[in-house]
This record gives structure tokens, sequence and C-alpha cells, in this order.
């Protein structure tokens, strides 16, 4: 506000500094009162289309009194003896206030066209980018950086009612806008404004049905621009749920024929050691006369395939558990350590080409688990990092305590998982679209993961960004600890 009113003083006194030089000049040129007055109209319209119509009537009221006491008879006295300078003062103040506001006018509507096509430029290149993008679920995630950028907003932020989420132009933003307002204006339907803070909530619509909410702090956008920009976002928040539907449409389609598939690659699995087991059993009974070299080659023959037959049930079996929900835990109060090291020890292979990094401290309290569960499930997870990672990238565990529960993750850099698969990743038979050709699996392991935590009372879940890595990340009851739901 001082700032403002040392502005306006400036400029006052600036005025005032023209219409002494006018009259300097006048006097020094001995011009006389007609020439004066148009020098002094001259000066009021330059001053009005520069710094607007208080300036410009100051100067005019300057002017008319410099005019009236320099050049109009008696000179040096603001006494006006001839009637007729009396209406010249009186056109001259009145032709200067109007020119002024003519000015100033004029003034107004270049800038408000010129902010008119401004806006008109972004909401341009704002809709070009919603409306061609070709990755429209990677578009909504930075609608908000998108009309911070486009703008000049400071932050930005957005609720989607598809996907439930609120996405942020950057961290400060989160501090600054409210994801609960965000929520209540999408489902109220009634724009929002905070003039303190500059903080303005839209809802986004498609027809009378919303679809979110868009807030933006700062910009200088009128509340038509604001509304052209809700509905661009409205389309593409409209257009990324059409094509999740249709994604798990096709990933519905996709996981029963993978199914099938798997159904007829475990009848396959069972008939080859039954084959195997079959001949070697007839080459036995059938010809008396084989060396011994022969009969235990053909008997070690029927102990593998014997046993490969078992690891087969048995993984029927854990299928059919984890249908009927019936999966048993032996639970014990054992450090998350212990597990931690098993499963390394058992992945120790898919693990050498990369650098393991172990973040569990031994002073960690104990967790309620089944110890051999457990492992298995980090087993999955660790395997998963190995086989996904490129070579030489850090494959991190971490292990801390939040609350009553025992929080246990494990981090890679791989490509992480597209936002599509992210929803159906602990779904059985499901596997990744981007890697089902390309790394073996039957897609159970993340399923029977999911089961198992289940199981114990805790929750097992996923952060990922696409090319930047994944975390799973489940939780355990401490030991001594009642987990409720």
């Amino acid at each position: 506000m001082n700032k403002l009113l040392d502005t306006r003083a400036v400029r006052y006194l600036v005025c005032c500094g023209i219409v002494a030089a006018l009259v300097t000049i006048c006097r020094v040129l001995h011009a006389n009162a007609s020439t004066a007055g148009f020098a002094f109209l001259l000066a009021v319209l330059v001053i009005s289309a520069t710094w607007g119509l208080r300036c410009a009537i100051f100067l005019s009221v300057v002017a008319t009194l410099a005019y009236n006491f320099f050049f109009l008879p008696p000179v040096g006295t603001f006494t006006i003896a001839d009637p007729q300078n009396w209406i010249a003062l009186f056109t001259f103040l009145l032709t200067a206030v109007i020119a002024s506001q003519l000015s100033e006018r004029a003034r107004r509507e270049t800038t408000n066209a010129n902010s008119r096509r401004r806006e008109l430029e972004q909401l341009y290149s704002f809709s070009q980018q919603m409306l061609t993008a070709d990755n429209v679920l990677g578009l909504v995630n930075a609608i908000p950086v998108k009309v911070v950028e486009i703008f000049a907003a400071k932050f930005a932020g957005m609720f989607s009612i598809h996907s439930r989420k609120v996405y942020y132009s950057d961290l400060r933003a989160q501090e600054l806008i409210s994801g609960d307002e965000l929520q209540r204006v999408s489902s109220r339907g009634e724009p929002m404004a905070d003039p303190g803070t500059g903080l303005r909530i839209r809802p986004l619509r498609i027809g009378l049905r919303s679809v979110g909410a868009l807030a933006i702090i700062g910009g200088d956008l009128s509340p038509e621009s604001m509304d052209a920009i809700g509905s661009l976002v409205a389309i593409a928040i409209e257009r990324a749920g059409a094509v999740e539907k249709l994604a798990h449409s096709e990933a519905g389609r996709e996981s029963e024929r993978l199914r099938s598939i798997l159904l007829d690659s475990v009848t396959h699995d069972f008939r080859t050691p039954l084959t195997a087991i079959k001949a070697s059993a007839q080459s036995l009974l059938g010809d008396a006369q084989l060396d011994e070299a022969s009969r235990r080659e053909l008997l070690t023959i029927i102990n593998e395939e014997s046993d490969r037959l078992d690891r087969l049930v048995g993984e029927a079996a854990r299928m059919a558990q984890l249908d009927a929900h019936a999966v048993e835990l032996n639970i014990e109060p054992h450090h998350i350590r212990e597990a931690i090291d098993a499963a390394l020890a058992v992945n120790q292979n898919t693990l050498a080409r990369h650098e393991v990094r172990v973040n569990a401290s031994d002073s960690l309290p104990m967790a309620n688990m089944d110890l051999r569960q457990v492992e298995e499930i980090l087993s999955q997870l660790l395997d998963n990092a190995g086989k996904y990672s490129a070579r030489g990238t850090p494959i991190t565990i971490t292990a801390e305590v939040q609350g009553n529960m025992m929080v246990t993750s494990v981090a890679d850099q791989g490509p992480g998982i597209d936002s599509i698969d992210q929803s159906m990743v602990f779904d059985k038979f499901y596997r990744g679209r981007g890697q089902r050709h390309t790394v073996q699996g039957t897609g159970m392991g993340l399923a029977i993961a999911k089961a198992i935590v289940e199981a114990h009372g805790g929750t097992i879940s996923l952060t990922t960004q696409p090319g930047r890595g994944s975390v799973f990340t489940f939780t355990l009851p401490l030991a001594g600890k009642v987990h409720s739901e």
C-alpha cells in the first residue's frame, strides 16, 4: 500500500513538473494562449494514455490553473477580466477531462483486448494438449503442472472422480490446496473462492454430471477462462475414465485367456512327469536283463519326476487354499531380519547382478509372523525386483515401525508398472502387458503374497512411477499388538 502511494505521489509530482516545463517553454517562445492550451491538452492526452485517468485529471486541473495564471489576462493573477476567457477556461478544462476519459477508455479496452487475446492463445495451447495427447492417463496426472505452466498460475490442484485421487502441480500446492475442499466442490457442484489467498475452485462438469474439481492459485484469469479451462479438463478426465474402463475390460479378457493357458500348462506339467515315470516303470518291468547302471538311471528318473510331480501337486493345493481363503499360519514373534536373511539366501542367484541394500535395524521390535510364509513373500518380491530391474541397479529392503505395525518394503529401479496394470497387479493370473512375453511366470506370485499378508492381518500395496521403479510395501502386526480392521 505504501509503495502504491509513493508511486502515485511521484507521478503527481511529474505532472506538476510537466506543467512547469510547458509554462516555461511557452513564455520563452512568447506563445499565445491558444498555443499554450493545445500544448497542455497534448500533455493531458499523453499522461492519460500512459498513467491512466487519475493522473490525467490531476494534470488537467493543474494545467487549467497554470493556463489561467500565466496566459489569460490579467496575467499573474487567477482573476479573469473578460467573460469570454471564462468560456475558454472552462472549455479547456472540459476538453481536457473528456479527452482524458476517452484516452483512458481506449487504453483500458486495448489492455482488455490484449488480455483476451493472450487468454485465447493460452486456451488454444491448453486445448491442443488436452485433446491431442496420446497418453491420456499420463496427461491427467500432469494437468495441474500444465495449468501452472500455460496460464502463469502459482499453484494448481485437481480431483478426479474416476480415480478418486488428488493431483497437484508441486509439493507446495499440497499444503495450500485441500483435497477435502476439492472433493466437496466436486460433490456440491458449486464454485468456491478465497480472495485472501487467491484460491479459486471450479467443479468440472460433463453436462450436468460432475467429474471432479480444479483449483488454481494466482494467474490473471477471467471467470470465462476458468470455465473454459474446467470444460477442457473435464473432457480430459472423461477420456481417461473411458480409456481406463476399456483397459480393465481388455485386462479381464486377457486374464481369462491366461487362466486357460495356465491350466493347459499345468495339465501338461502333470502329464510330463507321469509319462516319464510310466515309461521308466515299464522299462524296469519289461526288461529283466538291464544292467545295474541302466536300472539306477531309470530309478533316478522315477525319483526326480516324482519330486517334480509332488511340487506341482503342492502348488495346485496352494492355489486351492488361496481360492478358499484357507491359508494356515504358524504365527510366532520373530525379528523381520530373520525373514529378510532367509529370502536373500534363497534368491542369491537372482540377486547376484544387483547391489542389495538392507535398512533394518537390529533394535526393531518383534513382529507376529509365520516365518516361512513371510520368507515366501519377501522371496517373491525380491525375485520380481531382480528379474525386472536392469543389471547393476540397486534393490533396497527397508523395515520400520509405524504405529503398531511393522512396515517392510522392497524398492527397485526397474521400468515401473503402468497405471492400467497397477490396480490388477495383485490379481491371480494377471501379468503386466509389457512383460508377459519377456519374463516367465504364471501371475500367481503377488496374489499368493497378498493372501498371506492379509491372513497375517496386514496389507500390501504398490507405489510406482513408470520409468523410475516400484516399491512394494507390506505390513505385519507387532508382537503383542492386536490388529483391528
